[in-house]
């Protein structure tokens, strides 16, 4: 069963479409941001029903629990299954497609609705005549890998055909951590609103080593005055949870904003796909200066943990507090 949410649907309620699919299936993988896919064979012994069944029951519930209209794709493989949810036009409903139905199913689709094939590939397709599923089924694989090269001509000729061994791997969305400000005013100050990302940026990273985690990407989100927001995520380097290093791809990120006279009224940093922080491995810095300010995040963690999360705050904000933590009191500088 391949399972897609709306588009844009925020992080919590997708948490929870999971969580329903759980209450059907034991596997269950996610696929982040918006889309998941469960395995039903146990799942249908266990609730003796047929598997279109199981789909109405998804559906049912996320409309009725958390008003969310999904798009579920069922059928023998996991590129039937996915191919078949893309196929759904309207914000939800149930598409299955049994095994005997396969082949006659998928060679009157266009072969860009084949789940895998990209716009380059379908391109090329294109440019050689191949414009439906079942015409490229029947061309000799090799031939496929010629047009497509060779590993992603062999899946495309395998898929085609319905053909896709992959087994659903049981996996949670990755966990997630997050800090906001807002300003009480719309601003246009560009050092005041650096001044509250280099605070996030602090609150963050210390939030994870309070954790023991470390993020693998950022996630920054400003919200400007009339409801639009702006987001973007990059991948950080090396995983981390050190000020310095976060820092350095949060202004990467604001920087990429293009900030000219954007009304600003909140921000918010994402720590993304967080490991466990004894899974980072740990290198010496052959950088004197860098080596000197960890050692400082440490001593700064520990008074922190003695005198409380606001006993240490980033120079640049003790001369700018025209913003505040969201749901948290106004903090004390000291």
């Amino acid at each position: 069963m391949h399972v897609r949410c709306p588009d844009r649907l925020p992080e919590d309620l997708y948490r929870q479409v999971l969580e329903q699919m759980a209450e059907l299936s034991p596997v269950v993988q996610a696929l982040p941001p918006t889309a998941a896919q469960a395995e039903l064979r146990g799942a249908l012994r266990y609730h003796g029903v047929d598997a279109a069944r199981l789909g109405e029951v998804l559906r049912v519930r996320t409309v009725s629990r958390l008003g969310v209209d999904v798009r579920v794709g069922i059928g023998p493989s996991i590129t039937v299954a996915a191919t078949a949810s893309g196929q759904i036009t309207g914000p939800g409903g149930v598409l299955t497609i049994a095994p005997d139905q396969v082949a006659d199913w998928l060679g009157s689709l266009p072969v860009e609705a084949l789940h895998g094939i990209g716009p380059h590939q379908a391109q090329a397709l294109h440019d050689y005549g191949v414009h439906r599923i079942g015409l490229l089924a029947a061309i000799p694989p090799a031939t496929v890998q010629r047009l497509l090269g060779g590993r992603t001509g062999r899946q495309a000729a395998d898929r085609a055909r319905g053909i896709d061994p992959r087994p659903v791997v049981p996996r949670t969305l990755p966990a997630t951590a997050s800090v906001s400000r807002t300003f009480p005013r719309h601003t246009l100050d560009g050092a005041a609103v650096r001044a509250a990302l280099l605070d996030t940026v602090v609150t963050l990273a210390h939030q994870l080593r309070g954790r023991g985690q470390a993020a693998r990407g950022l996630t920054l989100t400003l919200r400007f005055a009339g409801g639009t927001s702006w987001e973007k995520t990059r991948r950080l380097p090396e995983v981390s949870a050190h000020d310095d290093d976060l820092r350095t791809m949060a202004y990467r990120l604001i920087d990429a904003a293009g900030l000219q006279r954007g009304r600003i009224t909140a921000i918010t940093l994402k720590g993304e796909d967080l490991i466990a922080a004894d899974r980072v491995p740990e290198q010496i810095s052959l950088e004197q200066a860098r080596e000197a300010r960890l050692v400082a995040e440490e001593v700064s963690d520990r008074i922190r943990a003695k005198f409380g999360p606001a006993a240490i705050r980033p120079a640049t904000t003790l001369l700018r507090v025209s913003w505040q933590p969201v749901s948290e009191p106004r903090p004390t500088l000291r």
